[in-house]
């Protein structure tokens, strides 16, 4: 009796630094989220451009992306309090440099400081889970990977009304809330120490192989692979979903709810599939769940050019519910392949994929469209879902 309440205890102590790793993790998403709530009144405070818009929010996504293997091979050694604070205050910098921007360029680096920080904070959350959990692994990264948006659903509204009145003032409260969140995040959040008896059990996971052994094998280059293609068609669902419902000729609610729906489906993805992968292995859960999401968007294709409206709008929910589960998978999987106790500075360099994903999301995919038309653009990314799918059929853990 006394054994099970001390196992159900240390069960609860994991899930309350999960709890805050997801709080921080939400600090940071607030960054990708609310940027397009913030952006027509900070082009209308700086005098920016659209192509000046677009160069603000490419080099948060360079940034938040590079930032992530220095903080993460810091975290590794020396623990993600470090990491937190200097994120959180990064953060905070970031959203009221830009808040108080005179012109574009002050509001590029702003956010670009900022994009630093929520890198920072982002490897530090989702590889939380992977240090302390082995038999829920999956669960727990899905609890966290989903607040990466399901945090920025609540403060949207807020931050929309906010910036129509009060630019510099809103993204101060902002910049208050989300550094605080990872600031306090990193008060709770600790690495299992040596002999700690609720460390998960990594006997037949990795030991501990840095990033240097990590590039030399290939599982790692069909990872990396994997995430280029699911980032580059995810980040093309996501921006230009309702331009291409319009191409349809499709009634303008039939675009606001297929933008509602793939946000919606995303985020229950990642949680639901996340979790099934605790039970039905890993591996393959993500080549079956990458191939279903490329076949789910090329039937999409199909049926808006049979004019099947509902159906259109379904099945695109259906490429994004399964395209997302790989965040959740692929930090378990990396934490399994090459020990928890440097999964933070490889998932952080496997994660530099996300660089060349939105190259081919926004760059790429619109040279595609305008060659070969929206429908041929889109078959051709569930093409590239399917293949890497396939691909990832053929993983195995390293030997």
């Amino acid at each position: 009796m006394g054994g099970s309440r001390a196992v159900r205890g240390r069960l609860r102590s994991r899930w309350v630094l999960v709890a805050a790793a997801a709080v921080a993790m939400g600090a940071a998403g607030a960054y990708q989220f609310v940027w397009s709530s913030i952006r027509p009144a900070l082009a209308s405070q700086v005098g920016a451009s659209e192509a000046d818009l677009g160069t603000v929010f490419t080099v948060y996504v360079v940034a938040s992306t590079l930032s992530q293997f220095p903080a993460g091979r810091f975290r590794d050694r020396h623990g993600p309090r470090v990491p937190l604070a200097v994120g959180g205050l990064l953060m905070a910098a970031g959203f009221a440099g830009t808040g108080l921007a005179n012109s574009a360029l002050e509001a590029t680096l702003a956010y670009g400081l900022g994009g630093v920080g929520a890198g920072a904070v982002y490897t530090v959350a989702v590889n939380t889970p992977v240090k302390w959990f082995r038999e829920r692994r999956g669960l727990a990264t899905g609890v966290v990977t989903l607040s990466y948006s399901g945090v920025s659903v609540l403060l949207i509204p807020g931050v929309r009304a906010g910036v129509g009145r009060d630019v510099p003032g809103t993204l101060a409260l902002l910049a208050a809330v989300t550094g605080g969140a990872a600031l306090l995040a990193g008060l709770v959040l600790r690495d299992p120490a040596d002999g700690d008896e609720r460390a998960p059990d990594d006997a037949g996971e990795g030991e501990a192989r840095g990033w240097r052994t990590a590039v030399r094998t290939w599982q790692f280059w069909v990872l990396y692979a994997l995430l280029v293609a699911v980032n580059g068609v995810g980040l093309m669902l996501i921006g230009k979903a309702v331009a291409f419902v319009e191409q349809f000729g499709f009634a303008p609610a039939v675009a606001t709810g297929a933008a509602s729906v793939v946000a919606l489906a995303d985020s229950l993805g990642i949680l639901t599939v996340g979790g099934l992968s605790d039970r039905l292995g890993r591996e393959r859960t993500v080549a079956a769940s990458v191939t279903l999401a490329g076949l789910s968007l090329f039937v999409a294709v199909e049926a808006g050019a049979a004019g099947l409206e509902a159906a259109f709008v379904l099945l695109l929910g259906g490429a994004a519910f399964f395209r997302s589960p790989v965040f959740s998978v692929v930090p378990a999987l990396v934490g399994e392949y090459y020990g928890p106790a440097r999964s933070s500075e490889n998932y952080a360099l496997l994660y530099t994929a996300k660089v060349w994903g939105g190259v081919g999301g926004g760059v790429v995919a619109s040279l595609l469209i305008a060659a070969v038309g929206w429908a041929a653009a889109f078959r051709l990314g569930a093409a590239a879902l399917v293949a890497v799918g396939l691909l990832a059929g053929t993983l195995r853990p390293v030997e």
